[in-house]
């Protein structure tokens, strides 16, 4: 079955297809109206479309005069910030390349990413950043200079390729005045066919593979996700306030951020961190809000501890919101997010009373509209945010099609799918395997310096194979099964998906990673890591002293804690996806340590190798695990293989 329902997305004019453009006229319609606000000691500080059409122009031609030319790629290694944007649409302006780094991206993956991208110039944010740069330097021949933003720590180093950000943005000014048409020059000369960024996929099955989107792309993107609604409704405006906060070298945030206040003119706040995103939510309180799963798992969980720990009073009259949550969301799941005059009616009785103060204090009082993308989420965590009035819309798309691919629309939700085609996209399920293959103009140009990836990956006929299993859903929305290269076959030939067991398992506020095993065997396993926060608040109020992240977690009562949360999880599935067995991550999984992606997926690889000795110990091929004793989930019937239960079945 092939779908397009819709007809194509109607081109912007060519005059604006660009991200250049697009900054110039806004600052030419409207040069003092805030388009971002940054926190610097403690205060927000505005920056109008004048000052980001300025710093554009200033980063242009600073490139221009170390002598970038098109097609040149020039690296950021930042975490978000307003230079990240001069930077990255500056690049473009002289068409040249920008290659985005995740701030945490080791020494190691800092070398690879330079050497593969050939980059001539790095942007880095601060000391830590040119630290891995410098370390590495000797093996990226092409890196001619590196541009330091924080010069704290950096600026007594003597060495001859560092140079401070205010020193290159006065070498551009210097240079827009003697060669002012430049950027007219470049804007002239740019192709839909122009390389605009490489965006270095997460490498869970090998090394990362840099995508080339083209400025065709990123316009039809534009137009389809920003102008044409996606999962707004109605489309942003420049009265919308946004949250930027996931890095800016990943597509989703760059379509979040980028892309959408360039299209919209929505007014983009960065958080100051990571770390302080949930106080910054509550600050900024954004009308769009995009987050990956982990992001809502972990407002979820936190809602429940807060509330674990309030008083005797506070807890009934949350008790008595969650029941109307309840109600409300079931009803609105049944009727794809479309309000009756039951759920209407509750929840104007819910949201003085509990809800307005709930979403208040997590930062998502006006939120209108809100996406979830990049994994799978649990239906539990979607039904609870529809009941307190926070519509979460499941988005579907990958690096290699410009995050443009499904969407659950206002009125038209499905439970459990990632939404139907959005406009101009064709899609279908290969015949044999299931798998999802788009076609469309926002498919990538190929993989960088990789044709045999990208023949791979692009047939002939234009369509993108995703990788991922997919269903119909009634005909109209997708279902995501699983990647297919993660597809468990038991010893007893049936098909598991692990990631819906996996997402099931984090909803627990207890259980951070959880990583099913079970290709080849008899039952399913699990490796369990805990949440060391929640885990630890827990054992500390009940006074069970531990010293270490692996002592907490061979602790009696978290294994029965864990045990509690996976027999939970076996109630939800076919009694042959419940797991069996499992046993407790002595560590927290790191990048660094080349158990997670940059993006914070698992490398279910490196688990085999980190983990294999607990693995072999769940299925009787090796010793007990150190510390605690075998554990084995019950669920009130023996534990039968899926050999034994396929017996049974016949």
């Amino acid at each position: 079955m092939t779908a397009t329902l819709e007809p194509a997305a109607p081109q912007a004019d060519a005059g604006l297809a660009t991200i250049p453009a697009r900054i110039r006229d806004h600052a030419t319609k409207d040069p003092a109206r805030v388009c971002m606000r940054e926190k610097r000691y403690g205060i927000w500080q505005d920056i109008t479309w004048a000052d980001y059409w300025d710093n554009v122009q200033l980063v242009g031609h600073a490139l221009a005069s170390l002598g970038v030319e098109p097609g040149d790629r020039v690296a950021v290694h930042s975490e978000n910030r307003p230079e990240w944007l001069y930077a990255d649409v500056g690049i473009v302006a002289v068409r040249a390349i920008t290659m985005g780094l995740y701030p945490t991206n080791p020494a190691t993956e800092v070398a690879y990413l330079l050497q593969d991208s050939g980059s001539k110039i790095l942007i880095a944010e601060d000391q830590e950043q040119v630290d891995k740069a410098l370390a590495v330097e000797a093996d990226c021949p092409d890196l001619e200079w590196i541009v330091y933003l924080e010069p704290r720590g950096v600026r007594e180093y003597d060495h001859p390729k560092l140079m401070d950000w205010q020193d290159f943005i006065e070498r551009g000014r210097q240079h827009r005045g003697s060669d002012a048409s430049l950027i007219d020059r470049m804007a002239a000369d740019a192709t839909d066919a122009d390389i605009v960024t490489l965006i270095y996929t997460s490498g869970t099955t090998g090394p990362p593979k840099g995508a080339m989107l083209t400025g065709g792309n990123v316009a039809f993107a534009m137009e389809t996700l920003v102008a044409d609604g996606g999962f707004y409704n109605p489309p942003p405006t420049n009265d919308d306030v946004v949250l930027s906060y996931l890095p800016l070298c990943h597509v989703a945030e760059r379509a979040a951020t980028t892309w959408t206040n360039a299209q919209a003119g929505v007014t983009v706040h960065f958080a100051e961190s990571i770390e302080t995103v949930q106080a910054n939510l509550k600050e900024v309180q954004p009308t769009l809000f995009f987050a990956v799963p982990r992001i809502w798992e972990k407002i979820y969980a936190g809602i429940h501890i807060k509330m674990n720990s309030a008083s005797l009073l506070k807890k009934l009259v949350y008790g008595f919101g969650m029941k109307l949550a309840t109600k409300i969301g079931d009803e609105l799941v049944e009727r794809e997010g479309n309000h009756s005059v039951k759920t209407r009616v509750l929840y104007a009785i819910g949201y003085p009373l509990v809800f307005r103060a709930l979403r208040d204090r997590v930062g998502l009082r006006k939120v209108r509209a809100a996406g979830s993308g990049a994994a799978p989420i649990a239906p539990e965590v979607l039904r609870f945010f529809f009941g307190i009035g926070v519509i979460i819309y499941e988005i579907y798309g990958m690096t290699e099609n410009c995050a443009v691919a499904t969407v659950n629309r206002p009125g038209r939700v499905k439970l459990g799918s990632v939404g139907e085609p959005q406009p101009g996209i064709e899609l279908k399920l290969d015949e044999e395997t299931g798998e999802i293959l788009t076609r469309h103009p926002a498919v990538f140009a190929g993989y960088w310096n990789k044709p045999d990836k990208t023949a791979e990956t692009i047939d002939d006929d234009g369509w993108l194979h995703t990788g991922d299993v997919g269903e119909w859903v009634d005909g109209t929305h997708i279902k995501i099964v699983d990647r297919i290269k993660d597809i468990i076959i038991t010893a007893g030939g049936k098909n598991i998906s692990p990631s819906e067991i996996e997402n099931s398992l984090k909803t627990s506020p207890f259980i951070k990673e959880a990583v099913v095993i079970g290709d080849k065997r008899p039952y399913l396993t699990a490796l369990i890591g805990i949440e060391l926060d929640t885990v630890g608040d827990w054992a500390q109020r009940r006074k069970i002293p531990y010293t270490t992240f692996r002592d907490l977690a061979e602790k009696e009562e978290v294994l029965k804690l864990v045990q509690k949360a996976i027999a939970d999880t076996n109630d939800r599935f076919a009694r042959v996806e419940n797991v069996r067995k499992f046993r407790m991550m002595p560590k927290e999984l790191d990048h660094e340590d080349g158990e997670l992606t940059a993006t914070q997926k698992v490398k279910r690889s490196s688990m085999h190798d980190m983990f294999g000795h607990l693995v072999d110990d769940m299925y009787g091929n090796g010793t007990a695990y150190p510390g605690g004793d075998l554990v084995e989930v019950h669920t009130g019937e023996r534990a039968a293989s899926d050999d034994e239960d396929a017996e049974g079945a016949a």
